[in-house]
């Protein structure tokens, strides 16, 4: 690709992830090469087998777990300034074609790092890799930076009548 695009998938509702492992998956078998680093997320979820099946697809967890229903301890917000500094090593090197910051948007909203810390990332991309971030909460500095801003919103969710995570399809 000649130029990279930035993404963001933002909202409440499902799908947010799951639309960026669909464009990963396209990217994939059209043989580009693909980086995932997701923040806030240290359950081995599905996706993080993917690299086994799929030739240039990387992935990695840079948070220790989840921890939306408590308040992210030192610990989580040093894994969350590592996954950035090496979010930003790889997008300064132009290795891969396509990188997702998974929930990026989340660690913002916790306050792990700063809006400007990652626009300065963004700013040290190779001009050729398309960025997608995803995550609730997208901020205003982003959305106006961004190329393509998707609001997932949700209408109705299984959640409601008690129906947890399952594996294969939300895990």
């Amino acid at each position: 690709m000649e130029k990279g695009y930035i993404h963001i998938y933002t909202g409440n509702g499902k799908g947010k992830t799951t639309a960026s492992l669909g464009l990963a998956l396209r990217a994939v078998c059209s043989g580009k090469k693909v980086y995932i680093g997701q923040f806030v997320k240290g359950m081995k979820y599905s996706e993080v087998k993917a690299e086994e099946y799929l030739p240039g697809f990387k992935i990695e967890q840079l948070g220790r777990s989840c921890f939306i229903d408590r308040v992210p301890e030192q610990e989580d917000i040093d894994s969350a300034k590592e996954g950035l500094k090496r979010c930003t090593e790889i997008i300064s090197k132009g290795e891969y074609d396509v990188v997702v910051l998974d929930e990026i948007n989340i660690a913002l909203y916790f306050k792990l790092f700063t809006v400007e810390d990652v626009v300065k990332m963004l700013e040290k991309r190779a001009p050729h890799i398309e960025i997608i971030l995803t995550g609730r909460y997208a901020p205003q500095e982003l959305i106006e930076m961004a190329d393509l801003v998707t609001e997932m919103k949700e209408i109705k969710h299984y959640y409601a009548e008690g129906v947890m995570a399952r594996k294969g399809i939300e895990n």
